[in-house]
C-alpha cells in the first residue's frame, strides 16, 4: 500500500474533512495547507497527484494520535524518516486506544482472522526473535475491519 492510499483510507474512515485533515496535522506541529492535502488524496493519474512522503504520514498518525488522545506532556515525537507498516498499526493502536482483542475483532470482521500471537509478533520490537513483518496484505485488511467497525450504519 502507499502512504497515500493509508491516509486516504483513514480520512474515509473517520470521514474526515479537510479542515479535519489540516487541524490533525497541526496537532504535530506539522503545517500543511488544503491544497496539499488535496493533491495527496488525488489519484494517482491527476496530473496534480503529490506523494506522501514517509515523515509526512508520521506526522499525520502522531497528530491522529495527539487529537484522539490529547497531546503528551513535553518535547513531541519526532516523525519517523522511514515508516514500516508495524509503525503504522503501532500509531493506530495507540491513536484508537485499540487492545490486542480490538485489533483481533477487526481483522475479524475483514473476513482474515489472526491469532492473538500474530498481533503481538507485528507490534514487537524488529530485533525480537517473535517480530513479524506486518505485510501489505495485513495492513489492508486491518484497515477494512477499521472501516467496517467505524462506518456501519453511516
Amino acid at each position: 500500500m502507499t502512504n497515500n492510499d493509508i491516509l486516504k483510507r483513514v480520512r474515509y474512515i473517520f470521514d474526515y474533512s479537510d479542515e479535519e485533515m489540516i487541524t490533525i496535522f497541526d496537532s504535530a506541529d506539522y503545517k500543511v495547507s488544503r491544497s496539499l492535502v488535496t493533491d495527496w488524496l488525488k489519484s494517482e493519474d491527476h496530473e496534480d497527484y503529490k506523494d506522501i512522503h514517509d515523515d509526512q504520514l508520521a506526522s499525520f498518525l502522531n497528530g491522529l494520535i495527539n487529537t484522539k488522545r490529547g497531546k503528551r506532556e513535553g518535547v513531541q515525537p519526532k516523525p519517523e524518516k522511514i515508516l514500516e507498516n508495524n509503525d503504522i498499526l503501532k500509531k493506530l493502536k495507540i491513536a484508537l486506544n485499540l487492545k490486542t482483542e480490538d485489533i483481533i475483532v477487526a481483522f475479524k470482521l475483514a473476513g482474515k482472522p489472526v491469532s492473538s500471537h500474530e498481533v503481538t509478533a507485528f507490534l514487537r520490537n524488529p530485533k525480537q526473535n517473535q517480530y513479524r513483518p506486518f505485510l501489505d496484505q495485513y495492513l489492508r485488511n486491518f484497515l477494512n475491519g477499521l472501516q467496517l467497525k467505524h462506518r456501519e450504519g453511516k
